[in-house]
């Protein structure tokens, strides 16, 4: 697999080029009133109840606080040995699931793949394709945020693109047998309503939201589809719901907002933060 990180393709747009820049947008996102209020804890627990997530991509100033929810809780956890990041494929780069292969650099330096993981997920309808993502933004801006709260992280980009029910399914099922038995936390990546209303966006948001905190795959996809709900990520998050599905994760939502709460605009895009969590280990019986 290539060796040479992946330069980033939206730094200096969707979040700062320089180093310093870019921490303290980061921190900024944590201590912001939409965001938790305060930077993540310096103790974690030696649990992890987070196995998966759903979180905004926009630029950091308009989405960045929402996702500050997602982030605050994997760094108050214990981290995963890997993280999987299902992102959008906004460009048309490939008519398949791709996977990269290689390490991505931020302004923040280089974050190393997880090579063994990244083998293990090319199968079935995935392909290694380091052109298909070449352009994409959903999965490199959750960078700077897992760099922030990970002491040492290790991922994969899986970009999945739209298509059939069925096959965002046997995405989630190939995804599911090749963490079987590893130690990985799946982030899917994803903006809801684009250029409406406020009051529209809530309302619409709040539909697919539902059909995640039910953890039903087919009822998401449907959801979207019959409401004609503008939710760029409903790929790779229908492929994480399916690839979950029967564990018993119980999801919660952490926070929605929307671009104008950040400045004011007549259509805004809806952003949202989920967490799904294995449910709590009920007491012995004595």
């Amino acid at each position: 697999m290539p060796a040479l990180p992946r330069r980033p393709a939206v730094a200096g747009q969707f979040y700062p080029s320089d180093a310093a820049e870019l921490t303290r947008l980061v921190e900024a996102c944590f201590t912001d009133a939409r965001g938790p209020g305060e930077l993540p804890p310096r103790r974690r627990s030696t649990d992890r109840s987070l196995q998966a997530a759903v979180v905004p991509h926009a630029g950091l100033v308009y989405s960045g606080a929402i996702a500050a929810h997602l982030y605050a809780e994997i760094a108050a956890q214990r981290p995963p040995d890997a993280v999987v990041i299902l992102g959008v494929d906004h460009h048309g780069g490939a008519s398949w699931p791709s996977v990269s292969g290689r390490p991505w650099a931020t302004p923040l330096g280089p974050v190393p793949v997880a090579e063994d993981l990244a083998r293990a997920l090319v199968r079935g309808p995935i392909r290694l394709d380091e052109d298909a993502q070449r352009d994409e933004h959903s999965i490199e801006v959750q960078l700077p945020f897992l760099d922030y709260v990970l002491p040492h992280p290790r991922f994969v980009a899986l970009q999945v693109p739209f298509g059939r029910f069925e096959a965002l399914a046997r995405v989630g099922a190939e995804l599911r047998d090749a963490i079987a038995d590893r130690d990985v936390l799946l982030l899917a990546s994803t903006d809801f309503s684009h250029y409406v209303p406020a009051e529209v966006a809530e309302r619409l948001d709040r539909m697919a939201i539902d059909a995640i905190l039910a953890g039903d795959a087919r009822r998401l996809y449907d959801t979207v589809a019959a409401n004609d709900i503008s939710m760029c990520g409903i790929a790779p998050t229908t492929a994480l719901l399916a690839a979950v599905a029967g564990r018993g994760l119980v999801p919660r939502l952490l926070r929605w907002g929307h671009s104008g709460e950040v400045a004011r605009m007549r259509d805004v895009v809806g952003y949202a933060a989920l967490a799904l969590e294995a449910p709590p280990v009920p007491p012995s019986v004595k």
